[in-house]
This record gives structure tokens, sequence and C-alpha cells, in this order.
């Protein structure tokens, strides 16, 4: 069964289980003219997505569009099978584009030595599947659902991860940014420039959101950004 919590009047959690990733997520947002897909989980999650939908009373003709915050196979992983289900377009930040399409091998992060311990067999890039992208996003583009959603260019855990804040519904949905590890809110692991990854947690911070949909983690559904400018890097 799927595991949906809601968040917001048309936004849900998905958890996606499994051990190879802490509390994975994607996220719903679920509106009359159509479902907006964030993220998608491991290469073999589509079928859970289509549990979700039916959960939530939609079919897989419903999906619309895919956003990707990255192009870790975590969650772009399903992208190209869901893509395949109806007319859905699929978007990515420019600079993650040539790694969703599979036109490059993505960079390897930079591992600190904490995470190094974490993943001592880290020696090929963890892109997913190959998969068309349909729109390339910049910071300050619009994507029309939730009231109109905000792209935020926030590289460092990959060099074109995007997070999107939904002002309608007071939320920040942060991608692999930071996560949320034993209630705490830390910096995201495995990132390609730990440097920029700080000012991306920064500009997170700075969206004042109340609600917080992480890529790993429980959600926040209070005072998300004060703790989100409080972020420890627990892997440095």
């Amino acid at each position: 069964m799927a595991d949906l919590l809601q968040m917001a009047p048309s936004l849900y959690r998905l958890r996606i289980p499994g051990d190879q990733a802490h509390l994975l997520n994607c996220y719903l947002g679920v509106e009359p003219d159509g479902v907006t897909l964030i993220d998608t989980g491991w290469p073999d999650s589509a079928g859970l997505v289509a549990e979700a939908l039916a959960a939530l009373g939609r079919r897989r003709l419903h999906v619309r569009r895919i956003v990707l915050t990255h192009f870790h196979e975590d969650h772009s992983g399903a992208a190209a099978e869901i893509a395949a289900w109806s007319d859905v377009e699929v978007i990515a930040g420019s600079a993650d584009v040539p790694y969703v399409r599979g036109d490059e091998p993505g960079p390897l992060p930079a591992l600190t030595d904490a995470e190094r311990r974490l993943r001592p067999d880290f020696d090929a890039s963890p892109h997913g599947p190959a998969c068309r992208v349909d729109r390339v996003v910049s910071d300050g583009d619009v994507i029309d659902f939730a009231g109109g959603a905000r792209v935020i260019d926030v590289p460092g855990h990959t060099p074109g991860s995007i997070a999107l804040h939904l002002p309608a519904v007071d939320t920040v949905l942060t991608g692999d940014v930071v996560a949320e590890f034993d209630r705490q809110v830390i910096f995201g692991v495995f990132n390609t420039d730990r440097d920029q990854l700080a000012g991306s947690v920064r500009r997170l911070a700075e969206t004042g959101a109340q609600r917080a949909g992480f890529g790993h983690g429980e959600p926040i559904l209070t005072d998300a950004a004060a703790r989100i400018a409080a972020a420890v890097d627990a892997f440095a």
C-alpha cells in the first residue's frame, strides 16, 4: 500500500520504501487538471507511483508533468517509464539536463571522510536510466501547479539541482540540498560542491516557508525555513 502523507490541500508526500536510501520521498501535486510528480524514486518505483495515484482517485493518464530536482537515480530512476504513460512533460534544471538525458555521465560526488565511510563503493556516476527532458528551467521560472511553483537554482548537490517554492501552500520542496535525519535538518550528503551547497541552503531558508518536503527524511510542517537556516553539516 502506498505510504502517502497530505502536506497541504493539493500536495502529498509519497514514501519510497527500501534500504538503499534514508527515508526516500517523492511528491504529488494533485489538481483537477492533472497530477504533477516531483521526483520519481528508483527505477523500480513506477508501480508504487501508480498505486499512489489510485489511492488518490487518479490514474496513470492523469500525470501531466514530472519535475526532477536532480539527476541521481533515486530521484530520476522511474522518470522514463512514467513519462511514457501519457502526454507527460518532463522538467529539469539546465545544468543537470545532459545527465538526465544520458548525453554525459554525471559528476561523482566529492566525498568527505565521513561520507566515504558511509559509501566506500562510490565509483560510478549515480544517474538513473536516460530520460528525455521537454522543458529546461532555471532560477525564477514558474511551473503551473499548486498556485505557481517557483524554481530555485540550488547547485552543490549536483550542478543543476533545483528546489521548488510553492507560496500558495507555504511550502518548499528541497530535493537533496538538505535532509531530515533523526528530527534534525542537515546538509545533504554526496555533493559535488560543498561551498555551493551552503549557499543553496541559505536560499531555501530565505523562502520563509512554513512547510518543507525533503528528498530524504520526514517533512516539516511548521517553522521549516528557520530549521533549514539552522541546518548542520553532519558529515563535514
